[in-house]
């Protein structure tokens, strides 16, 4: 039995859909808002079970990263906001890592990797 080919843009289509049926165009929305054009609105509805189960996979697998780097980056907030209490004189991350100890440095290298894969991240900042 032949393996069921995904179309990506299949999938990029229906990741990008709101699902909410909008009565003025008789069509699914983009998640900006914008209605599916006629010739999207057919492809969605086209789209294999192989296809539906891969956008939902995922989705699902999306949504548990979001939800890891959420938490990374409140526990990253309160890694450095421990340190720059215990040094007021610190205005930067950096000044505040030669006083981590070894095991913080290493959490917050971990933390730094999930909150910012990308390198950039922006803390909160309290007066």
């Amino acid at each position: 039995m032949p393996e069921t080919e995904l179309r990506i843009e299949v999938i990029a289509l229906l990741m990008d859909s709101d699902f909410k049926f909008r009565p003025d165009t008789n069509t699914w929305s983009h998640r900006d808002g914008r209605p599916f054009t006629r010739a999207e609105q057919a492809t969605a509805l086209q789209a294999t079970h192989a296809e539906l189960e891969a956008t939902a996979a995922l989705s699902a697998r999306n949504a548990a990263a979001a939800l890891e780097q959420g938490t990374a980056v409140e526990a990253l907030t309160e890694l450095l906001f421990s340190y720059f209490a215990r040094h007021p004189e610190a205005r930067m991350v950096m000044d505040v890592l030669p006083h981590m100890t070894e095991e913080d440095r290493t959490e917050y290298e971990r933390l730094c990797a999930i909150a910012a894969p990308d390198g950039g991240i922006y803390l909160p900042y309290e007066d």
